[in-house]
């Protein structure tokens, strides 16, 4: 994983990082997504906002491959994202980590899965800790950390990925307004993480709280029932 740096990349031509033709997703009698298209640009940060059930969640995990659409297709980089899983993240609003293990060691076992699935994409587990304010050599187990802090360890789990396209869901969930506006520091920060061979990161981003996303944002789509409401805007500035 590159070292962070406070300059921004290189303007490059956007290309589609993100594409849904006419995606549904059916669970028995209940539709979470109803034929969807849409695209993201590379180097864009879209939020997604609409309210519970909206099908944002299930946006983003078709999106990063997790699920696979009863019609449709999803496409990232014009593949499949099975393909393509080096070059993407996916944070849910879970932390999904081990409490009884520190954030080193969890950073630690989650670099192992990812070497073992041959991906060689995995960067430092220290870099990515002290990339989110984090001291790698922190004693305490994750349980005993605050809100904030374990979101921050979760963040840098995904970031130790290096990835090209980070979808989050519910970063902000739980947070206090101060640590909420750290992690969208935190992103900020990521989108200037310059690439190999150039080219620019991307983010997709579920939130209720638009006010605290507003700083990074570049578009914004709105959803209900499965469907979009509105297609991805420019964000005013």
């Amino acid at each position: 994983m590159p070292t962070p740096t406070a300059e921004a990349p290189a303007t490059a031509k956007a290309t589609t990082a993100i594409a849904l033709d006419s995606v549904s997703k059916i669970y028995g009698s209940f539709a979470a997504l109803r034929n969807v298209s849409t695209t993201f640009a590379s180097g864009s940060c879209t939020m997604i906002l609409g309210e519970n059930g909206a099908g944002k969640s299930t946006l983003l995990r078709a999106a990063a491959g997790l699920i696979t659409p009863t019609r449709g297709k999803v496409s990232i980089f014009s593949q499949p994202p099975s393909q393509q899983r080096h070059r993407v993240a996916y944070m849910s609003h879970a932390p999904m980590l081990y409490d009884e293990l520190t954030a080193m060691e969890n950073l630690t076992y989650f670099a192992a899965l990812h070497r073992g699935d041959a991906c060689a994409c995995v960067g430092s587990p220290e870099m990515a800790l002290r990339a989110v304010g984090l001291d790698p050599h922190l004693t305490r187990p994750v349980g005993q950390y605050s809100q904030g802090m374990r979101q921050r360890t979760s963040l840098a789990r995904v970031l130790q990925t290096d990835p090209e396209i980070l979808l989050l869901d519910e970063p902000f969930s739980n947070l206090d307004v101060s640590s909420a506006v750290h992690m969208v520091e935190l992103l900020a920060d990521f989108l200037t993480w310059p690439l190999p061979g150039g080219g620019s990161r991307t983010i997709l981003l579920t939130t209720h709280l638009a006010s605290l996303a507003e700083p990074i944002t570049t578009h914004t789509l709105h959803m209900r029932a499965g469907q979009i409401i509105q297609p991805p805007t420019e964000a005013a500035r």
